[in-house]
């Protein structure tokens, strides 16, 4: 893999910096910004409850399945390329999304879309890691991280605004300007980076099986209540177990075809521990983006601008520390600022639940997401860092795949699961005393799961991981899959 090299306060880093951030935001925007749409397009569509989970699930679930496809993509036939190509993909599928005439078009659209977020967002945090020098990442990545969770935090507010102003298919047709800009970018300043070793077939038959896997299984959750949706679940656990399988056998010495996850990833015990937490915090936050702007309409009678520029104070705070959270992490390692973060996160989450009829945004809304804003500028920015500090550099797409993968994994089974399990079906999302209801029941125990995620980072992440040496490429495949490989004298990390 060609070496990096490129500081971050050079033009030419500043502008990979700009073009990785804008891609990557694009896709962290449309995540949250369909949330603030989602009554008036229910009201304009026709569709049921279960009709506004799968307009934010659909996008998810191929985005889930196959960002680790997009990840290998990358690191095989260069990041740069592959990342141009998820952009424009993702611009088309948006536009799609704002023509659709019903909702069964849109939640096809929205998968759609998924799929170019699969390419474009592994590929993003690979370059700012194949790309910058070794000393510079930690900034980069701390950056990278808090002006995508701006991207993710602001989507709200102009979700709201265009809602209001433009009507809610501007939500999806805002994405084609940003995206030639992002395309153009990236064509001129981003330099290509690749995988050199990368070799064999790729593992088709793994994305699928991960793809349909994650389909059955939220296809059991959402349309609950019959036998189809149960052996839909069943199915998907079973060909889940199956795609594990296969990875552990493809990754075996020798294989003709190369394994979509590589077991040697998983050589840090730190590296799959930081990424079950990854996958109960981002659960917790899909649960809290889906639900609170529908909450601030339907029952505290806020508008769609109103109800989306409740979130800004956590825009706000992540510009502003998510950097510094990075810089801090590097410092005295991010066990500390991850553990507090989350448990902060987890506070704001038990203030969020007094949200409801009558509510006033300064004495109820705002304290919460503040403290909620703070949590994820303290933990976001290390916990990426940590993703990648405790994998080995070869593998900067496959693991930042996995982590995305994760994530995107628990907000697509917690937006499936949560919301049926506190009440949330039909045509709940019309009644105030009902939605509330499952809100509160729906917000608290998001906030049980962080409490769970602080606990795990605290006794699992070492202090220092940070300043860890990497892991040799070479590792011994023949050996356990988590037993830790020897790491290279010459790849240690300098102070």
């Amino acid at each position: 893999m060609e070496k990096g090299g490129i500081r971050i306060k050079s033009p030419q880093g500043r502008w990979v910096l700009f073009a990785t951030v804008l891609g990557s935001g694009m896709a962290f925007l449309d995540g949250t910004v369909v949330n603030v749409a989602l009554p008036r397009l229910g009201d304009d569509l026709g569709a049921s409850m279960s009709g506004l989970q799968w307009t934010v699930n659909a996008y998810t679930l191929t985005l889930a399945g196959l960002i680790l496809l997009g990840g290998s993509l990358g690191d095989r036939y260069g990041r740069r390329k592959v990342f141009i190509v998820g952009v424009v993909w993702f611009a088309l599928a948006s536009a799609l999304c704002g023509l659709a005439p019903n909702i069964h078009t849109l939640v096809l659209a929205r998968a759609l879309q998924g799929i170019g977020g699969a390419l474009l967002t592994p590929g993003s945090l690979a370059i700012i890691q194949s790309s910058f020098a070794r000393d510079d990442r930690p900034r980069a990545v701390g950056a990278w991280s808090g002006l995508g969770g701006v991207a993710g935090a602001v989507g709200p507010l102009l979700g709201g605004w265009l809602v209001e102003t433009a009507g809610w298919r501007w939500v999806f047709l805002i994405n084609l300007p940003i995206a030639a800009l992002t395309v153009v970018t990236a064509a001129r300043h981003v330099p290509e980076t690749r995988d050199e070793g990368a070799a064999g077939r790729f593992d088709v038959l793994g994305a699928v099986l991960a793809a349909v896997a994650l389909a059955g299984i939220t296809y059991g959750l959402i349309e609950r209540g019959t036998a189809i949706p149960l052996v839909a679940a069943i199915a998907g656990v079973v060909l889940g177990a199956a795609f594990v399988l296969l990875e552990i056998r493809r990754s075996r010495n020798g294989a003709a075809v190369s394994a979509l996850v590589p077991v040697r990833v998983f050589a840090s015990r730190e590296f799959t521990a930081v990424n079950v937490v990854t996958l109960i915090m981002y659960a917790a936050m899909g649960v809290v983006f889906f639900l609170l702007v529908v909450e601030l309409q339907v029952a505290a009678g806020f508008s769609p601008l109103a109800a989306g520029s409740s979130m800004l104070p956590v825009m706000l705070l992540m510009l502003i520390l998510s950097p510094r959270s990075g810089e801090l992490a590097k410092r005295i390692g991010p066990r500390l600022p991850m553990t507090v973060g989350i448990l902060l996160c987890a506070g704001g989450l038990v203030l969020m639940s007094r949200v409801g009829p009558g509510a006033s945004y300064v004495l109820d809304v705002l304290p919460a997401v503040v403290l909620f804003g703070l949590g994820l500028s303290a933990a976001v920015a290390p916990l990426t860092a940590t993703v990648l500090a405790t994998a080995d550099e070869r593998y900067a797409g496959v693991a930042s795949g996995v982590n995305n993968a994760v994530a995107r994994t628990g907000s697509l089974l917690a937006v499936a699961a949560i919301p049926p399990l506190v009440g949330l079906t039909g045509a709940a999302y019309t009644s105030p005393a009902a939605f509330t209801s499952g809100f509160r029941a729906a917000i608290l125990t998001s906030a049980a799961m962080l409490v769970c995620a602080a606990l795990l980072t605290f006794v699992t992440i070492r202090t220092n991981v940070l300043r860890a040496p990497e892991r040799k490429a070479a590792c011994n495949l023949d050996a356990p899959p988590l037993e830790p490989c020897e790491p290279a004298e010459e790849a240690r990390v300098r102070p």
